[in-house]
């Protein structure tokens, strides 16, 4: 049995084998992770998320494949937000719901949501398979600062239905947004805009400096929404710089 490392210990990282681009079907991908064996993941996880890493459970990692670079870490400077004219009817429009922080534990409502959330929208993609063993080691970590932000409907005097969880990670200066899933049903009240407005204002709340939204990929249809918040910072492998603030084909929302 090897020697826990010492906190000066160099970070040992590793390439995963070529799989196959959750995003781009005929390309292949590896990803860069962080010794999923360290025990300092927790603290190094904050260093990690400033250098374009993000977390899926208990692994932390960043695209790095031999010939693309289209994955783009990107975050939200929150003292500087304001929402647009969209992101305000889209508040307006969800008035009517509430949001409460829970810890980072899976229950049945939880996931009778997430599975009923993808089947619409992942049929045949291999998560709608998904069960509690695959839920916990997709969005729950046994060494991070997890919480769930439940959005539900307001009942006065009563637990209102669950209609959205927003996966968020917590360190010292950011929120990061691991992952959302919402009520197919409810697909018109824009649920997952909601959830990042939603971060954001507990961002701001919590004096934050980020929330992290993960990678942008220009020229993607399920990124593009990403560019609607401004202003908006992306990682180019050395550092963070604002990104242009020019309207684009397909950021305009409902």
């Amino acid at each position: 049995m090897r020697d826990p490392p010492a906190d000066d210990d160099p970070i040992r990282l590793f390439h995963t084998p070529e799989h196959a681009c959750g995003y781009w079907p005929e390309r292949s991908a590896r990803d860069l992770v962080f010794d999923p064996g360290d025990p300092r993941l927790a603290t190094l996880y904050p260093t990690a998320l400033g250098w374009g890493f993000r977390r899926s459970g208990n692994l932390i990692y960043r695209p790095h494949c031999r010939s693309c670079q289209a994955c783009v870490a990107v975050r939200i400077p929150v003292a500087e937000f304001h929402p647009d004219r969209s992101q305000r009817r889209c508040l307006a429009r969800n008035a009517d719901l509430e949001t409460r922080v829970c810890p980072a534990e899976r229950t049945e409502e939880h996931f009778a949501l997430y599975q009923r959330y993808l089947a619409a929208r992942h049929p045949g993609g291999g998560m709608d398979g998904h069960g509690t063993a695959e839920f916990d080691q997709f969005l729950v970590s046994a060494w991070g600062q997890g919480r769930f932000l439940e959005i539900r409907t307001r009942q006065p005097h009563a637990t209102g239905t669950l209609l959205a969880v927003a996966v968020t990670d917590v360190v010292d200066d950011a929120l990061s947004a691991v992952y959302t899933f919402y009520d197919p049903d409810a697909a018109d009240r824009g649920l997952g805009t909601f959830a990042i407005l939603q971060q954001i204002a507990w961002a701001q709340r919590d004096r934050k400096r980020h929330l992290y939204l993960g990678y942008w990929i220009d020229g993607h249809r399920k990124m593009a929404y990403k560019r609607r918040y401004r202003p908006l910072e992306s990682y180019d492998g050395h550092g963070w710089s604002r990104m242009p603030q020019t309207e684009r084909p397909g950021e305009t929302g409902p």
